[in-house]
């Protein structure tokens, strides 16, 4: 059987002429029209490339506020008058939705969002700068100010349009069931990324491995963590993964440039030890900013048919690391090539 409200509601908005859309329309043109204009202002206005960075985005965000929500407001003004804006399209056991409230409760959530990310963008880092908070906990504190203040926005919205929180919750539960069988790790991921914005394990701006990829943390969310490596790419990392796998943090460790090479038996075992420091020393040299101290070279393990040995470097970063472990390679050749060192045939697995 056909939905008669449904179909009111259509009907009602076949009330409005074309001439009142027209206007509309025109008023709306001539809000982002003045937006555009102004921006050229601006920009003509500061000219200072200090003022370019810190103060031309305050204001351009300020513009596209205003411009934004005065389409709104003259959305609400001009069919304010009108009996279909008002009108409910939907009713039942007391709740009388129409398309005014609706419009009012996005404004609401749309609006907090707004406002708490210009707070956190650019007033909470005064206050971090004052108390000499880390960078990984003044992340943590803005998530946790954006996700709380969504919360209450959503709530009032809920309760605007007259839906009975008690009522969201009983659906919610209900969800929280069908969490249970079918999107179990939907929901893991969510609790873990609550955990891991509590209990700081890790925090944005860190060097962790994953995988022996290393990366630095750039952004925790809800569901999962953005990790960005210098050779691999941006990795999203489900949260569940720092929680339940071991995960090696490099940011209090030194990090190492190393190279393991396999070598056949009968190969002279110090000297080859001797080479990998000497072509290590060699290279060093020849990669800016390399920390000034002396590599080591290590007798790490026999196997079937070669033994394993391993040089490594101090370094300060992931790229320096690749740039060393590069050069110490091709150092480590021409020496053996010189000296009749020769590599395994089968060369053996990577030693990390």
């Amino acid at each position: 059987m056909k939905n008669p409200q449904l179909f009111e509601g259509i009907g009602i908005l076949r009330e409005l002429s074309v001439t009142e859309f027209f206007l509309f329309f025109l008023y709306l043109l001539l809000i982002f029209i003045g937006k555009w204009i102004a921006q050229a202002v601006l920009k003509r206005i500061v000219r200072h490339d200090g003022y370019q960075e810190r103060i031309y985005p305050v204001l351009e965000d300020i513009l596209n506020w205003v411009a934004f929500y005065g389409s709104i407001m003259l959305f609400l003004f001009y069919f304010g008058q009108e009996e279909w804006l008002t009108t409910p399209f939907y009713e039942t056991e007391g709740v009388d939705v129409s398309i005014l409230l609706i419009v009012v409760a996005i404004m609401i959530v749309t609006f907090s969002s707004r406002v708490v990310k210009a707070f956190n963008s650019f007033v909470m880092p005064y206050v971090y700068g004052q108390f000499d908070v880390e960078m990984g906990m003044s992340y943590t504190i803005n998530r946790l100010i954006y996700y709380a203040v969504m919360f209450l926005a959503i709530a009032v919205s809920f309760t605007l349009v007259g839906l009975d929180l008690r009522a969201v919750g009983i659906v919610f539960s209900v969800l929280g069931i069908g969490i249970g069988f079918g999107v179990r790790n939907i929901a893991a991921n969510f609790v873990s990324g609550i955990i891991i914005l509590f209990e700081r394990p890790m925090e944005v701006g860190e060097m962790v491995e994953i995988d022996k990829k290393i990366g630095r943390i750039t952004k925790i969310k809800l569901r999962s963590t953005i990790v960005e490596t210098n050779k691999d790419g941006t990795l999203v990392v489900p949260n569940q993964y720092f929680i339940e796998q071991i995960v090696k943090n490099r940011s209090g460790a030194k990090l190492f440039a190393r190279v393991v090479v396999s070598v056949e038996y009968g190969c002279d075992t110090e000297l080859v030890s001797e080479l990998l420091v000497q072509a290590a020393e060699r290279e060093i040299t020849k990669v800016a900013g390399v920390p000034d101290e002396k590599p080591d070279a290590q007798f790490i393990d026999f196997r079937n048919s070669s033994m394993d040995f391993q040089v490594e470097a101090r370094v300060l970063n992931v790229e320096m690391k690749d740039r060393l472990e590069s050069r110490i390679r091709h150092g480590i050749a021409a020496l053996f090539v010189e000296h009749g060192i020769r590599l395994a045939s089968l060369p053996g697995e990577r030693t990390e």
